[in-house]
């Protein structure tokens, strides 16, 4: 098959209708267009362009936007046009804040969005019916939305038509890793306590690539004592390593040892690779240096040395909690890391550059030993999935668990949202906790518990109080009373449930107060149950009438190279007046 045999004009008109659908619908959301009512549809007109578009749409809490892709029109003086989404943003680039440095890698981000789309259009994808029943990584692969909130969400920019295929999570192909061995006088490798070098060889490398590259390490006259391993996505061993680290490998400091046997699937955070061969192995996180969704997606050793700390502080609090315990939490840790130091990168390029980045992994730990029996693994992302036919996936585990719509979703809450709040209350303890970054356990279509990942950059412990250990001093962090607030009201309720709250009413299954409702009931309930938070829980509402938005679009049109300082997130998010609260009615 052929790389590009997708690019149809019929497939390519689809996928940019979804697209546009969805930038009108967030961009309206985000205040930076605004649809006016024109008859029984919404007009849009550019600003100094002669072009307008016209479609229907339905309007939700949190000021949520649900365009009709199918009525979507779109004039350029006065004549009606074909939709194009480059001349979209060409239009609406004012309107949208759109620098002359920024706007040509948006377009080129917008055109491989599209492209995704018009891959999975082009492909047999399974009906929601279908996926309820599926295993854990077919579900991973056909998920066609990406992140809900970004509308250039699938840039992965340096990579060929070719590689697309072979790497994008999508296309579900298996993948086999590239194996470096590093000096370890060059090299970084952290683990949690009770684990070393020697657990990773024995549990992570296979037994026959283990034996091999202990061969070609003893024609070195070296042997595993003196190196350590890095596992390296294969695009990155191509264009970045064989190439920007040719002195390393020349010198002898670097050893390319070939690929392992094991047959990998990359997730959706693209990165990430799940070992088919042997599920129970631990992910592998790897170094890709494409540009996607605002950031270049390398790992930094420097930054990685504490993250198996990080996640075994945050796993033991987690873990021994009682209620967090009696709710099913469960954090995947991050539980060893290795990278590489290069002398020239280290010494000539300031920190955070994409340079200190290139050489890097981790191994983080796979939900399925930690499945019972009658269990199923699925990626939170998968609730908000509706298949060709307009069926959501959500739907269809509702009518499998057979439970009435509101107790399956108030279980669902109770095992995603509740423990969030607990965390935020208990100990000021906040994830980024967005569909990728949680893994369902599912039981007969109803949610059981949920998994919670991508601690080790993604968590944040906002109160003073809470003792934190001084060698992952890094996760503290400085916030307003009013923003803590909005680890819940933003990233669950703006930038989760805003979404699948409308999926659920437009099919019928559940409506939007009686969503909300059932919202705000699980955080009531769990509120009463714990009387001695009664000071966090009004020093940090989550039942005011409104909240600040905050804007993510906002953050990639400004500066799609580096969205936020990784390390000052707070200061670099942008907001756009407030929202009204959908819980403040049932508060």
């Amino acid at each position: 098959m052929s790389a590009v045999d997708h690019l149809t004009p019929r497939l390519w008109q689809e996928a940019t209708r979804h697209l546009l659908a969805k930038a009108i619908g967030e961009f309206a959301h985000e205040r930076l267009l605004v649809p006016v009512k024109d008859g029984d549809a919404y007009a849009l007109g550019a600003a100094g362009a002669a072009e307008r578009y016209r479609f229907a749409a339905r309007r939700f809490r949190l000021d949520h936007w649900v365009v009709d892709p199918a009525s979507i029109t779109r004039t350029a003086g006065g004549v009606e046009r074909e939709l194009d989404a480059a001349a979209f943003f060409l239009a609406f680039r004012g309107e949208l804040g759109l620098s002359d440095a920024v706007l040509p890698v948006y377009l080129e981000e917008v055109a491989a969005t599209v492209n995704r789309g018009a891959f999975q259009l082009s492909e047999d994808q399974p009906t929601s019916g279908a996926l309820v029943g599926a295993g854990f990584q077919a579900i991973e692969a056909a998920m066609t939305g990406g992140h809900p909130c970004f509308v250039a969400g699938s840039g992965r920019l340096g990579f060929t038509a070719e590689d697309y295929r072979a790497y994008a999570p999508e296309a579900g192909a298996g993948v086999r890793l590239m194996w470096l061995a590093a000096r370890r006088e060059h090299a970084m490798f952290a683990s949690s306590p009770e684990l070393d070098f020697e657990w990773l060889l024995d549990t992570q490398v296979d037994a026959d690539s283990r034996e091999y590259f202990a061969s070609v390490l003893t024609d070195q006259g070296l042997s595993y004592e003196d190196v350590y391993l890095i596992p390296v996505h294969p695009w990155q061993w191509r264009n970045k390593i064989a190439v920007t680290f040719a002195p390393e490998i020349a010198a002898g400091r670097l050893i390319p040892l070939g690929e392992g046997h094991d047959e990998f699937q990359a997730q959706q955070s693209i990165r990430t690779f799940f070992d088919r061969t042997d599920p129970g192995r631990d992910y592998v996180k790897t170094s890709l240096s494409v540009l996607n969704m605002g950031f270049m997606r390398g790992l930094s050793t420097e930054y990685m040395e504490v993250t198996p700390a990080i996640c075994d502080w945050v796993a033991d609090l987690v873990h021994g909690d009682p209620t967090l315990k009696r709710h099913g939490a469960t954090v995947l840790r991050e539980r060893a890391a290795v990278g590489y130091r290069h002398p020239a990168y280290t010494a000539g390029a300031p920190k955070g550059s994409p340079y200190r980045k290139m050489l890097a992994a981790l191994w983080r730990e796979s939900p399925v030993p930690k499945l019972a029996k009658g269990e199923r693994a699925a990626t939170m992302a998968s609730l908000l999935h509706v298949d060709r036919d307009g069926k959501p996936f959500a739907s269809a585990l509702i009518r499998r668990s057979g439970l009435r719509p509101a107790d399956w979703l108030r279980g669902y809450l109770d095992a995603y949202l509740v423990p969030l709040a607990h965390c935020l209350y208990r100990y000021g303890l906040v994830f980024m906790p967005h569909g990728e970054n949680v893994i369902l356990v599912l039981k007969d279509g109803a949610v059981e518990r949920v998994f919670l990942k991508d601690i080790g950059e993604e968590c944040a412990v906002l109160e003073p109080a809470t003792e934190v250990p001084e060698a992952i001093a890094r996760i503290r962090a400085e916030v307003p009373d009013e923003v803590r607030a909005l680890s819940i009201l933003t990233d669950v309720a703006d930038c989760f449930l805003r979404f699948l709250a409308p999926i659920l009413h437009l099919d019928g299954v559940l409506s939007e107060d009686e969503f909300w409702r059932t919202a705000a009931e699980s955080l009531k309930d769990y509120q009463t149950a714990h009387p001695e938070l009664a000071g966090a829980f009004e020093r940090f509402p989550l039942f005011d009438d409104a909240f600040r938005l905050s804007c993510l679009n906002r953050l990639q049109l400004k500066n799609n190279q580096q969205m936020v300082d990784i390390e000052n997130q707070e200061e670099s998010l942008i907001y756009a007046g407030r929202l009204d609260n959908p819980l403040a009615p049932w508060r």
